[in-house]
Parts: C-alpha cells; structure tokens; sequence
C-alpha cells in the first residue's frame, strides 16, 4: 500500500508542482490511513472498499488524541477530518486515472462544510513594534529585519520567504519574483522600507558575515550559512515578536494576513491583493471583505452621528 502512495507523493511533486508542506501533509494523512488498514488485515488497495473508509474516518472522529491525557474528552477536529477526506479522495482520484485502481471508492466520500476561519491581523501599532530595528545591528538581526519588512511588504508565504534566492531580487526596479504555490511565479513589488532593510543585510555586516563555501543562493541564511527549515525561521520570528513585546500568539500567516487586510482597509482593489498574495480564485481572497467590512463597522460607529 505505500508503495501506490509513494507513486502519488512523487505526482504531485512532478507533475502537480505541490509545495513541500502539501507533500509532507498528505503523507502523514495517508499513512494513517494504510497503518490502520494493516491493522485490519487490508494488504492492499484493490481489498480496500468504501465500508472500509467510512469505518476508518469513524475510528479518527472517535479516538483519543495522542498529545492529549488519557481522560482527555478532546477529539479530532472536523477540520484535521476534513483534511482526511480530501487527501484520500485526492489520491483515489490519481489511482483512478493513472488506471491503478479499478474504481474509485473515494468518490462518494463527501467532505463536511468547512467553516472558514476570520484571518487575524496585527495592528498598525504593533507592526511598528515589531518593525523597530534591533539594536546593536549582527548578521542575525539584520536577517530578522530583512525577513519581517520583506513579509509584511510583500505578503509572502513563509516558504517563499525561505526559498527566495538573489536572482529573484530586483531591488533597483522594486520588486522581486517569487515562485509560489504549484510552482507558479508572480512578480510582487517591495516597499521602501523592504528595500531598505535588505540591502542593509546584503551588506556587511549582514548577510556576507553569514556565507560559507557550500553556501546556496537563498537570500535568507541561518547562523551556520545554510538556507533556514521552516522550524527555524519561524522560531526566529517568534523570538523577535516577544523581544518586540507583541503579545500576541502571532502564527506563520499573519504577516502576510495583515498585508491582505491593511491593503484593503486603505482602499485596494481586491482583484489587486489577489495577485499580490498568488491566491489561484478570488474566492480565496474574499475572506478579507469580512475583515474589512469590521472595519468599516468600527469607523461608522466612531464617527457618524448616529452610529
């Protein structure tokens, strides 16, 4: 069984273009399923039928979840479930038509509704406070700066950050190119300030400081030259938001949320932010009119008469 998953791993790896998170994300799911399967006598796909999945997405609803205590009554969320289901339907929909599997027995899988969850932005003042240089300037604090003012001006996921390489800057002309979800490139312009902040950390002391012989190309360096894991670029994010005093539990999207939402707020189209952001249908992008549309409530309140 995971030799079938192993084939749709490296499909959407090549023909999908799918970021490496997706990747890691449908092998955990789907290696669920085929532990459970095992454990069930099921050897391999062919035996595996509806009855059998159904069953399976029962057991997850039901059972403890692992990081939690035993008398814990918590479960899995109807959005970790959600995500089962689309990652099994996604493969028997590749099994199908590479013609590995007779049937599809995913496809009447139905996905429950799927609330969607209000982005949280920072406001101006803590962007402010968590943009304030750090001082005294080394390698890594310019770094930091550079990576905060680039994602708060551009929006970038925090895998486009990493990935991001110097032939992909553009700083004279202000912009960058970035290559994004699906392996899909946009060009993204770069404030001021962006710019700023990382030409100081292309200069010494920043970035140059950082360079080993085996060095690659990302912009982005950690401590011992090599290009930063997700992990760890988020972990040095995390430790600059509470040396800055935000006290907020500022999560990897916000950044590029506050970019979406403070655009809108100071009049950007939306069919402009969907761009900006590489976000595939502008239903995607809508969710920020919720966002603003609060906003707009606030300010109706505040300032008409009878608000």
């Amino acid at each position: 069984m995971q030799a079938l998953v192993g084939d749709f791993l490296i499909y959407l790896r090549h023909e999908r273009g799918q970021a490496e998170h997706t990747q890691r994300t449908y092998a955990a799911l789907l290696g669920k399923f085929t532990a459970w399967a095992e454990q069930q006598g099921l050897r391999d796909w062919a035996s595996v039928h509806l009855t059998h999945l159904t069953a399976f997405l029962q057991h997850e609803r039901e059972r403890p979840l692992a990081d939690e205590p035993k008398e814990s009554t918590k479960r899995l969320s109807s959005e970790s479930v959600y995500l089962e289901i689309a990652a099994l339907r996604a493969f028997y929909r590749f099994a199908e038509n590479e013609k590995l599997l007779p049937v599809n027995v995913a496809e009447n899988l139905s996905l429950p509704r799927r609330w969607k969850r209000l982005p949280k932005a920072l406001s101006a003042t803590e962007i402010d406070r968590l943009l304030e240089p750090e001082q005294p300037a080394s390698p890594a604090t310019l770094c930091d700066q550079a990576v905060l003012e680039l994602a708060y001006a551009s929006g970038l996921r925090l895998a486009e950050l990493r990935g991001l390489r110097l032939e992909q800057l553009h700083l004279d002309a202000g912009f960058i190119s970035v290559i994004g979800k699906g392996n899909k490139e946009r060009v993204v312009p770069v404030g001021r300030k962006a710019v700023e902040a990382i030409e100081r950390y292309l200069s010494p002391p920043g970035r140059p400081k950082l360079v080993r012989p085996r060095s690659p190309a990302n912009v982005f360096l950690t401590q011992r030259g090599t290009a930063f894991a997700p992990v760890t670029l988020w972990g040095r994010i995390k430790r600059r938001v509470q040396r800055a005093g935000v006290e907020r539990n500022v999560t990897p999207h916000m950044l590029r949320h506050s970019f979406a939402t403070h655009l809108l707020e100071h009049g950007a189209d939306l069919r402009i932010i969907q761009e900006l952001l590489g976000h595939a249908s502008i239903a995607t992008t809508q969710i920020y009119t919720h966002v603003s549309g609060s906003r707009l409530r606030e300010v109706h309140r505040k300032f008409h008469p009878r608000g």
